[in-house]
């Protein structure tokens, strides 16, 4: 959404009430005058997007004992945390980052976790290779393009796709919900050896055919 500087006089009661609430949720004044002049006009913001996609898929990890959701309201993200099945039970972190302009992607997902075990980072690392390659094969037919990824030691980063058609934000959400769960739960069944990279290449298709939204 463009942007325009504008000169306004305000009493300076209100510029301090501003100042003090802008602060309280690290803003600017700007951005929040903005905010507060768009809900009362009615106005949808990338900001309030974002925060209505954000709010919707906290609402949607809430119930999911497997995914912890931690939403700040007011934020431009949010992250999951999961408990990988082996041994000493290390954390993921899946953090969902939204992104404010018009780009060729809605946002980014960043899969993070810490480990000294060189077992398990080879094993992460042949998984977000794995996946990589199941992204290149069945999504740009459907995207028309591959979404763009970068795996490193300890950390995976995967943009997320613009939809193809208009989406509410709780479609939105459902989808980032959807993908964060089959990326965690194919995770969990490869790192266990309950499926070979071949039955999860047949899940992840499977999911591409039944989702009503792709990103």
């Amino acid at each position: 959404m463009k942007k325009t500087l504008y000169s306004l006089l305000l009493d300076e009661n209100v510029v301090r009430a501003v100042d003090q609430l802008a602060h309280r949720q690290g803003r600017s004044r700007s951005a929040l005058v903005n905010q507060l002049l768009a809900e009362q006009l009615g106005l949808m913001t990338p900001e309030r997007r974002i925060g209505e996609v954000l709010q919707a898929l906290d609402t949607l990890f809430r119930p999911d004992p497997e995914l912890i959701p931690f939403f700040v309201p007011n934020s431009l993200s949010m992250y999951m945390k999961s408990a990988l099945d082996y041994k000493y039970r290390p954390t993921v972190k899946y953090e969902v980052e939204l992104y404010r302009g018009e780009a060729d992607s809605v946002g980014q997902l960043c899969v993070s976790f810490r480990t000294q075990s060189a077992e398990l980072l080879a094993a992460m690392g042949a998984y977000f290779r794995l996946w990589q390659q199941l992204e290149e094969t069945y999504l740009p037919p459907l995207l028309g393009h591959a979404p763009t990824s970068a795996a490193y030691e300890g950390k995976f980063l995967r943009s997320l796709s613009l939809p193809r058609r208009e989406c509410s934000a709780e479609e939105l959400a459902e989808a980032i919900s959807g993908y964060v769960h089959l990326f965690d739960k194919l995770l969990k069944s490869y790192l266990s050896d309950r499926l070979t990279p071949a039955e999860i290449g047949q899940h992840y298709a499977a999911w591409v055919r039944s989702a009503d939204l792709l990103i």
